[in-house]
């Protein structure tokens, strides 16, 4: 949802002022970041498991991740990981993301004569998906689909896009629709949550009934649902009280929303070491809160570092012979 509302903000200006094909060609370009990001972190972090069960006694992280196959398969997965027919489960968002970047170009196109039928295309795609359980093959040697079945997460992402761009209306602030959110919120909360509805007859039975719309890898509309109700209570909260958000307590959130892929691809490998480090030191309130927080702190300066790196401070406007 936010992923598609930076987006309609990076890349939808780019086609109302250069023309469809100049936006097209920049959506390429992103593509081509993350296709790139996603092949270097695998192998980054496939790399950590291999070498974590080498020095650790008793664990096997690469059966862990699930890549057995990937070394006693090479050839076929290399092949199946760059054509994207091989997404290991903890691999799965930037290819998902990658389809919903590549649906923009033609969403766009369609939206130049109907906004509405643009929107009512992507719904159609979920819908069809849905329908026909259609997913994209996950590995080369098993029926599997991707985890996130991006032609129904898709629809999440235009949903964010839409009302970035303006082929949505948020609805206004009502009371009726503030309790019907918070309804919704809390609905999902004690459906969701184990210590809540565990041991609870009716909210199991609840469950029951529910599951086929909660599931995750064909983004159950219930999830829609949930998305959007918080989103709505997000825009009640903070309209009118933007400066809540350009405080210096929330500068590090900012900055590390504006480094956005490079603090993914970042936390991804040190949640994995996280993980590693935990196993060798024993989980407990103490070190799961440690190791947390240290991940935290390590993600912000790593958002605040790559902004200096952005800024090209090297690229001085000072004369040669001062800077001599």
């Amino acid at each position: 949802f936010c992923s598609g509302y930076a987006a309609a903000i990076a890349f939808g200006g780019t086609f109302v002022r250069a023309g469809f094909w100049v936006g097209t060609a920049r959506v390429i370009y992103r593509v081509w970041q993350i296709y790139a990001a996603h092949i270097a972190m695998f192998f980054f972090i496939a790399a950590i498991a291999v070498i974590a069960t080498r020095v650790t006694d008793g664990f096997n992280y690469i059966a862990r991740l699930n890549l057995n196959r990937f070394f006693s398969l090479t050839a076929d997965a290399m092949v199946g990981m760059f054509t994207l027919t091989y997404v290991p489960n903890y691999f799965d968002i930037l290819p998902m993301y990658i389809v919903a970047l590549v649906l923009i170009p033609p969403l766009m196109l369609i939206a130049k004569f109907s906004p509405p039928f643009a929107l009512a295309t992507s719904v159609a795609i979920y819908v069809a998906s849905w329908v026909y359980d259609f997913n994209l093959p996950a590995e080369p040697w098993s029926e599997r689909g991707w985890f996130f079945n991006p032609f129904c997460w898709q629809l999440l992402f235009f949903t964010g896009y839409g009302l970035s761009i303006g082929w949505i209306k948020a609805p206004p602030a009502r009371i009726d629709l503030i309790a019907l959110a918070l309804l919704i919120v809390v609905f999902a909360l004690v459906t969701s949550y184990r210590p809540i509805w565990r041991g609870v007859e009716d909210l199991e039975a609840i469950r029951d009934v529910i599951g086929p719309y909660r599931r995750k890898t064909f983004f159950g509309p219930l999830r829609w649902i949930h998305i959007l109700a918080l989103a709505y209570l997000a825009s009640v909260i903070f309209a009118n009280r933007q400066h809540l958000l350009t405080t210096r307590w929330t500068a590090p959130i900012v900055k590390v929303g504006q480094q956005a892929l490079p603090a993914f691809l970042f936390s991804m490998g040190a949640s994995y070491v996280a993980g590693i480090t935990l196993d060798q030191i024993g989980r407990n309130n103490g070190t799961i809160a440690a190791v947390n927080l240290t991940g935290l702190l390590m993600i912000i300066v790593l958002a605040y570092v790559t902004a200096w790196y952005k800024s090209e401070p090297w690229r001085s406007n000072r004369p040669a012979a001062q800077a001599a």
